[in-house]
């Protein structure tokens, strides 16, 4: 039954990003204003143009600690992410990580992923060309399909509860994160293990985005490519990783003594009906998003103390963005403060909403904003704004908003309370 009234907390999150293995690890680094991108080492450049070959990889990341080798290579790396994402925030919110949980029947599990299995697909596609279709793994489909990744979160931990796979792009997680709470709200479940995962950094994709001119083409400086709101910004870092946030009612977590980090307070949705890849100029479909999320969450734009913006660093992108933003904020707009924390993990795509949400629950309880690094020159379309650049600041707010937007004009935005 639904129950608008029904609070919605945060009492676990998980995360493996570029800059770090867990959510303390990420948090430290970006805290600090650490760069995650690097020279390309996931993949073989082959054909492709010297000027893809940045990325912000995921480094030493080791599964074993919720699966055996064997497991692991039957599913795709972006899988592996979600487990071990959902397995640090399981643990925080007080339970035994990826274990069967009490009243599976109640828990549900959204985790969103804009491109899932890519890399699983091409070696299989290879195999098929240089083996033949009976040298084709059983674990194929399973181990590539993008629900997949909420389905084995599912399976570990015995959650009967909705479960599926929101699939919009770079608003992938937001949805997931969006729609757990309302799960909750309405009483499909009492708990959402939900957030994003991506793993598809490889030629087919570097390629795609590539030819697409969404991808910065500054190889020669890895550490300074992402540049959110700068004048010189020329794309995206390509991403990946994972994070995950454990969604429970107030009374759920207040019944188990489980310690609140955050509250999930409103989500809006909107689309541009614009265009394939870029949003209109004035910004107008983010700026309903964050009107509709605003308006869920019953509070004033005055309120709002910390936008993570999406900002890839595209040139289109981000000037519509900084719009939306003057729209929706109006004089507020140049006291509330903005970072694109995209500046230091890349664009891990569908994963993205997520791992800025958890940066977010980090600000609120940390008292810090996050920086956006590389700003040297910030684009006139972008001023107004009060942007945090180089490194964090020192500041204690009670509303943040989280916003992701996404190929095809999927907009979203999540606000987010001081617990």
């Amino acid at each position: 039954m639904t129950n608008s009234a029904r609070r919605v907390v945060v009492t676990g999150v998980g995360m493996v990003t570029s800059l770090g293995l867990t959510a303390d690890e990420t948090w430290d680094a970006a805290s600090r204003g650490t760069s995650g991108t690097g020279p390309l080492t996931r993949c073989d450049l082959g054909t492709l143009p010297p000027e893809v070959a940045v990325a912000a990889e995921v480094k030493g990341f080791d599964p074993s600690s919720v699966m055996p080798a064997k497991e692991a290579r039957r599913m795709d790396l972006f899988i592996q992410f979600a487990l071990v994402a959902a397995e640090e925030a399981l643990r925080q919110a007080g339970f035994d990580g990826l274990s069967p949980l009490p009243d599976g029947d109640r828990v549900g599990t959204i985790v969103g992923s804009g491109i899932g299995g890519i890399g699983t697909i091409l070696a299989t596609q290879q195999v098929l060309e240089e083996k033949g279709g009976h040298r084709v793994s059983p674990f194929f489909i399973p181990g590539s399909i993008i629900n997949l990744a909420a389905g084995q979160i599912a399976m570990r931990t015995g959650a009967r509860g909705p479960t599926y796979a929101p699939v919009s792009a770079c608003a992938s997680s937001n949805h997931a994160i969006g729609e757990g709470f309302h799960a909750i709200r309405r009483g499909d479940a009492d708990m959402m293990i939900v957030g994003g995962t991506e793993a598809a950094i490889n030629p087919l994709s570097l390629a795609g985005y590539h030819a697409a001119r969404a991808l910065t083409t500054n190889y020669e400086a890895p550490e300074r490519a992402s540049r959110p709101f700068d004048r010189s910004r020329d794309g995206f870092v390509h991403g990946e990783g994972a994070a995950i946030l454990v969604l429970e009612t107030a009374e759920s977590a207040e019944a188990r003594g489980a310690t609140v980090l955050a509250e999930v307070a409103g989500f809006g949705m909107s689309a541009d009906a614009h265009h394939i890849t870029s949003p209109p100029e004035d910004g107008a479909g983010a700026a309903l998003a964050m009107r509709r999320a605003l308006e869920t969450a019953g509070t004033a734009p005055e309120a709002i103390g910390y936008i993570n913006a999406h900002a890839t660093a595209t040139p289109v992108g981000d000037a519509a963005e900084c719009r939306a933003i003057r729209s929706v904020f109006g004089a507020h707009a140049e006291r509330v403060a903005v970072s694109s924390t995209k500046s230091m993990f890349g664009h891990a795509l569908g994963a993205s909403a997520a791992i800025e949400a958890v940066l977010c629950v980090r600000a609120l309880t940390e008292d810090l904003l996050p920086p956006t690094i590389n700003l040297r020159d910030p684009d006139p379309e972008c001023g107004g704004l009060d942007i945090v650049t180089d490194s964090a600041r020192a500041a204690s707010v009670e509303y943040v908003i989280s916003n992701a937007f996404g190929f095809g004009g999927a907009n979203t935005t999540v606000v987010l309370r001081a617990g």
